[in-house]
């Protein structure tokens, strides 16, 4: 059940603003209608792409509001993360109440818990909510590593359906994927560049920055690796390659609103302190958007898989 729910490629959904910082939920509303409409398999608004650090509880769940209400038939995962228990428990239930279909759930920065104190964190909210639920590790973010150990502790829960992986650390993803083979448990991808890699190993998607720009191309990529076609999909993890590290040239979602803008889908604004992307990298990201659009027209069929 959770590997068919968790199955394919999610979109970590970008927040659109207007020039005056609000939420633009209009044009929320026409970006998770184009996703779902490119064939992504689920949507997942208010993480760190959709910059909830700086929205407030009542936007944060606003903003799930319109995504669900957007959508006919894809689920939607909510964000609900915080490195306050009570708070993310509190968020969470805001969530389930707006309709979210499954949660995602950072691990707790800054105050870097030992590694108890996450199984705790976790355990609290998957006990008190009944909605599959994905534990995301980005140590990157929050100066705290969830050690394998821990993961597979947290896999016996059966609310914690699954674990966003972007620590870098194949060897990490394929000992977790291994020891929860037994375990109603998926082991999603929240690093582009290493979707592929940790698709060759057990994992069964990724919650994608890139989707947001290639929707088509990402879910060509996926399905072909979870189909076993690895060399059509290498093929295309290599076109969508100089776009994956451009979306990282600085912090995300600097450089994806930047690419969203470019195409068309939202305005550039990002609430402080997050700034817009820097010149010398807009040319060149506008030059490989032009290249793939480029590439799609010359050959439609190959792109969409």
């Amino acid at each position: 059940m959770t590997q068919e729910l968790f199955s394919g490629v999610f979109p970590a959904m970008v927040t659109p603003f207007a020039d005056d910082e609000s939420i633009d939920h209009e044009q929320l509303r026409a970006d998770a209608q184009r996703l779902e409409a490119a064939g992504v398999d689920g949507l997942v608004p208010v993480g760190s792409t959709g910059e909830s650090a700086t929205l407030t509880h009542d936007e944060h769940v606003e903003v799930v509001e319109t995504v669900v209400d957007a959508v006919e038939d894809v689920p939607v995962i909510a964000g609900t993360g915080s490195n306050n228990t009570r708070e993310a428990l509190e968020l969470s239930e805001r969530a389930a109440d707006a309709g979210a279909d499954a949660l995602l759930l950072i691990s707790p920065y800054y105050n870097k818990p030992e590694q108890r104190g996450l199984v705790e964190h976790f355990r609290t909210i998957a006990d008190a909510i009944d909605l599959p639920q994905i534990v995301y590790n980005v140590p990157s973010r929050t100066g705290r590593n969830i050690e394998p150990d821990t993961a597979v502790e947290l896999a016996r829960h059966e609310n914690i359906a699954g674990f966003k992986a972007a620590s870098g650390d194949l060897n990490q993803v394929s000992e977790i994927v291994e020891r929860t083979r037994e375990e109603d448990f998926a082991v999603l991808s929240g690093d582009d560049g290493l979707t592929l890699p940790m698709l060759s190993v057990g994992a069964t998607g990724g919650i994608s920055v890139v989707a947001n720009v290639e929707p088509e191309r990402t879910c060509a990529m996926v399905g072909a690796a979870l189909s076993g076609d690895f060399g059509r999909a290498r093929e295309l993890h290599h076109e969508l390659g100089p776009l994956m590290r451009a979306l990282f040239t600085e912090t995300n979602p600097i450089p994806v609103k930047e690419a969203m803008h470019i195409r068309g889908h939202c305005q550039p604004t990002l609430r402080s302190p997050l700034t817009r992307l820097s010149e010398e990298y807009r040319v060149e990201l506008a030059n490989l958007l032009d290249d793939l659009d480029e590439q799609r027209a010359a050959s439609p069929a190959e792109v969409e898989g």
